[in-house]
């Protein structure tokens, strides 16, 4: 009996003890869903440890940016379930490897995910050589500061930011610090904080706020909040943000409204205004994006209501997080991303608007990006100056910076122009700079040394073209991407028409023409006749074989007949040449047509009565042109 007694209760016991334990699981991964890491972890660690269980054990550890004890678990996930693991550990792993600056081990993770080889070290030495633009970043001082990012401009001598420095503020669960706030402060000479001010209630609740942005005049704020309750999506328990709006009025804040765009099922977070504050960017998670957070556009309307949001595309986002957008005075995006190739964590890159759509992303290179999240990027570009935050430090920490050009890679093109046969210098000549899209970036007239030069910029597809009056353009593309060069010396070596083609001569005057067999008309007539259209035909092939090629079409008459009849047919006569031209395919904007009449007599018969027929006859002509 005693026997079966203490068997039955070493039953309940391990019962109990697994009921404890399932249910201590369960509290683990309810925290974990609701992104209380630090909370998470510490229920993980005394765990069984399955598969679940170091992953998100190793998860809670990355997202909280400790780092070492994420790699050792991602180590040991790795190596009991390594065929059983989503590929999407192979990322997170090598984002922890690549904040400690492990890039070998990094890399065999991320050409695992990628499918193609990735490396880092070779990157990050390509980057040195060919940033355009070198950072000396300096922590601004900031007294009571615990964690502190978005340094924003404000007014015209003070800044905003976020902080959890308020220490009555209920504890955030994803990493135990206070609630974030916001706060005004001007910024000293000497990179300090100083007269560090909260907002009011209106804006600081006792939720997060953070990265706020101003309209120019200093009336109109746009910024974070977290909402107070959380949403169940899909398997996540998850407090969104929404980009609320306030505006200040009689030297308060008020109408704080949350954006119509914003909603209770996905995040919506910082806002940056364009210079026209026509568009307000934002990054978000809404449905749509590319898998992660994406970059987003929404137009302000001029009575205050606002367009539907536009992902910004996949040349800017990517499946990973793109956030903390910023649009600059000169309408560049900079953005953080953690999918982009970087040094680590979040880094930030910049990208151009070309027609309307922002190009390739560019990492701004080592001397403001750390293997850890640099982010929230602001800066005033005739300057030079901005602010970045970055926990490099290991909290979030504010920076100002200053900007100038790396002097290792000035991204150039130069070169000089000059004649294909003679080599003689090509004074006067247009050189024109396109991006990849055929859109003119910059053009110059060259001077009497032929020279030119254009500054570009990294990781950029151009073409360079000269061109000339009566020569053949010349295009020549390059790149400055990791297969191309920063800088460039390109020969451009033109062509005449005259060299190119027997048929078309200089004339005395200095007018280059296309000398064709003499055209027929009928008497007082001005249609195309059969023999003349094939003698047209050797103008339209050589106009075909020459796109650029312009021509005018003039028709001459001699002295025999009244003035203004001749000059009226003349003009039938060129236009009736020029229709044909068009109807074998040329383009009319290519084309111009005159008639001279009588006025430009090759010979002494200006009037009736003093030459034969013959004389006569070299008057009567139909001239080409060329005029570019």
């Amino acid at each position: 009996m005693k026997k079966q007694i203490y068997i039955l209760a070493s039953l309940l016991l391990v019962s109990g003890i697994a009921l404890a334990q399932k249910g201590n699981t369960k509290r683990a991964n309810k925290l974990f869903e609701m992104r209380a890491y630090t909370q998470a972890a510490e229920l993980y660690e005394t765990k069984e440890r399955n598969q679940e269980v170091l992953q998100n054990l190793a998860d809670s550890y990355y997202y909280n940016t400790s780092l070492q004890k994420a790699i050792k678990t991602y180590r040991e996930l790795f190596v009991e379930y390594g065929d059983s693991i989503d590929i999407e550990y192979h990322f997170r792993y090598a984002q922890a490897l690549k904040g400690v600056k492990n890039y070998k081990e990094a890399d065999k993770h991320l050409s695992r995910y990628y499918n193609k080889p990735v490396n880092t070290l070779a990157f990050i030495k390509t980057t040195e050589k060919t940033t355009p633009h070198n950072f000396e970043l300096k922590q601004i001082e900031n007294e009571g500061s615990s964690s502190d990012f978005g340094l924003t401009f404000y007014g015209n001598n003070k800044v905003a930011f976020a902080s959890a420095r308020n220490t009555e503020n209920p504890s955030y669960s994803w990493n135990e610090l206070p609630y974030l706030d916001l706060y005004s402060a001007t910024l000293t000479d000497g990179n300090a904080l100083k007269d560090v001010e909260p907002f009011s209630d209106a804006i600081n609740t006792d939720s997060h706020e953070s990265n706020a942005v101003f309209t120019k005049d200093s009336k109109t704020m746009y910024f974070n909040r977290t909402n107070t309750t959380r949403k169940k999506t899909d398997e996540d328990r998850i407090a969104h943000i929404k980009i609320y709006k306030a505006e200040l009025v009689d030297g308060q804040w008020t109408n704080v409204t949350a954006l119509p765009f914003t909603s209770n099922s996905y995040s919506t977070e910082h806002p940056a205004l364009s210079k026209d504050e026509k568009t307000l960017y934002f990054a978000s998670d809404m449905p749509g994006t590319y898998g992660s957070f994406d970059i987003y556009k929404v137009a302000i309307n001029e009575d205050g209501t606002y367009g539907e949001p536009e992902n910004l595309g996949d040349t800017v986002n990517t499946k990973h997080r793109e956030q903390f957008p910023f649009i600059s005075e000169f309408n560049v995006l900079y953005f953080s991303s953690i999918g982009h190739q970087g040094y680590g964590g979040l880094d930030v890159f910049r990208s151009n608007m070309v027609n309307g759509s922002f190009d390739r992303p560019v990492n701004l290179g080592p001397t403001i990006n750390s293997h850890l999240d640099d982010f929230a990027y602001v800066i005033r570009e005739k300057d030079n100056r901005g602010y970045v935050s970055s926990n490099r430090t290991g909290y979030d920490r504010l920076f100002g910076f200053a900007r100038e050009e790396n002097p290792l890679t000035k991204y150039q093109v130069e070169g000089i122009v000059q004649d294909l046969n003679s080599k003689a210098l090509l004074a006067g000549s247009l050189v024109t700079l396109f991006d990849e899209s055929d859109t003119v970036i910059q053009d110059t007239i060259v001077g009497d040394d032929a020279y030119y030069i254009f500054k570009i910029e990294p990781n950029k597809k151009y073409k360079v073209r000269g061109t000339r009056k009566a020569y053949i353009p010349q295009d020549v593309e390059f790149s400055t991407d990791s297969k191309g060069k920063v800088q460039h010396n390109i020969y451009l070596s033109l062509e005449s028409f005259a060299d190119a083609e027997e048929r078309i001569k200089e004339t005395e005057k200095g007018d280059v023409q296309v000398k064709l067999d003499k055209i027929y008309f009928d008497f007082d007539k001005s249609h195309i006749r059969e023999d003349a259209a094939v003698t047209l035909n050797v103008l339209v092939d050589l106009m075909k074989k020459y796109p650029s090629m312009e021509v005018e079409v003039s028709a001459h008459t001699d002295a025999r007949g009244p003035d203004q009849y001749n000059l009226d047919l003349s003009k039938r006569r060129a236009a009736s040449t020029l229709e044909y031209l068009v109807s074998q395919g040329i383009d009319r904007n290519r084309l111009k047509s005159i008639g001279y009449g009588e006025m430009q007599p090759l010979n002494k018969c200006v009037k009736e009565g003093i030459c034969d027929d013959s004389e006569y006859d070299i008057n009567r002509r139909c001239e080409f042109t060329i005029l570019n």
